[in-house]
């Protein structure tokens, strides 16, 4: 506050100068300013209200395929029975844990089912980059989209389609192999373990190369030209631009797809590990993942609540693995991390 200083006499006198007070514009600032941002927003709801429209039934999918279930948790707690429903049915606790965990089997089906995901994203993703450049360096258009095609179309089956092209393979009487390569001695395919890995390792590297080739063949597609040319006038050759040019820009892509790969590492196909090998009992030892187990689980008495506590371990334990490679990316490669 400012003051006045006034002389009476020879004493000084302060007298306290009166408060300003605002102009008649400076009421209304505030007020216009708030009116003035919903306006805006007005304008932007009905500027973008079409494509708000267009998300509304993926968003309802979401809702209900994703979120509305998630009330069944409870099951994978208790003893489930349709007389008391979902909510009314007993509590037993971990009891339906101790299933997944107490039986002889748990460690096999979590080691089958962690080392197949392993096998699966480095042997697929290697494969994928090297189908990629291969497909990128075609230099007739015709040709490249013929390869792209060509890599896509099994990832199109289905796994019981796929099944029977595989059993028209190993056939112990009709099969292509048995037929031609072990005709002297045929091998009883689907009664011996041994040779199970590898068989699902690459049928499921021929169904899913080809998506993955396509996602790493548009991230090449979409490095700047400049790049390699500049490294080009340097003098370096093909495998030197890929090396430094090529494979370092493909290095995000190739983290998030890891990423989201992780988020289900203690999933499985189903199709591939029930279907392809025709349920055979005898490979069980190989071929028997959590989610064949759960399935097994399911179809016997009081499954229900069995299968809902394996489902439930497979989410959180995909959740905290992402939290905590996403971590780790964040840390050493901060611009690739999901979030």
């Amino acid at each position: 506050m400012t003051h006045a200083t006034e002389t009476t006499g020879a004493l000084p006198t302060t007298v306290a100068a009166p408060p300003a007070t605002p102009g008649p514009g400076a009421r209304g600032t505030a007020p216009a300013a708030g009116h003035r941002r919903r306006t805006r927003a007005r304008g932007r709801l009905r500027a973008y209200l079409p494509l708000y429209l267009l998300i509304l039934p993926a968003l309802a999918y979401l809702l209900v395929n994703n979120y509305v279930p998630m009330a069944g948790i409870v099951v994978a707690f208790k003893k489930f029975n349709v007389r008391d429903g979902l909510f009314g049915s007993p509590w037993v606790g971990f009891d339906n844990f101790r299933y997944l965990f107490g039986s002889g089997q748990a460690a096999e089906i979590i080691r089958n089912t962690l080392l197949y995901n392993v096998a699966f994203i480095v042997v697929t993703n290697v494969v994928a980059i090297v189908l990629a450049i291969m497909i990128n360096d075609v230099l007739s258009t015709r040709l490249k989209k013929l390869y792209q095609g060509s890599v896509l179309l099994p990832f199109m089956l289905s796994m019981v389609v796929i099944s029977y092209i595989v059993f028209a393979f190993l056939s112990h009487e009709n099969g292509m192999l048995n037929s031609t390569l072990f005709a002297d001695d045929p091998v009883t395919w689907y009664s011996e373990s041994k040779w199970w890995p590898g068989i699902l390792v690459l049928v499921n590297l021929w169904k899913m190369v080809g998506y993955s080739t396509l996602l790493y063949l548009a991230a090449i597609v979409g490095i700047d030209p400049a790049l390699h040319e500049a490294a080009w006038v340097d003098g370096a050759n093909r495998w030197q631009r890929i090396r430094n040019v090529t494979l370092p820009n493909l290095v995000p892509t190739v983290i998030v797809l890891f990423l989201l790969a992780i988020g289900r590492i203690f999933y499985s196909d189903f199709g591939l590990f029930y279907q392809v090998p025709m349920n055979s009992g005898a490979i069980y030892d190989v071929t028997t993942t959590i989610d064949t187990y759960v399935y097994r689980a399911l179809t016997s008495a009081g499954g229900i609540g069995n299968s809902s506590a394996a489902g439930f371990f497979q989410s959180i334990v995909g959740f905290v693995l992402v939290l905590a490679v996403n971590g780790l990316v964040r840390r050493y490669h901060a611009k690739s991390a999901i979030f």
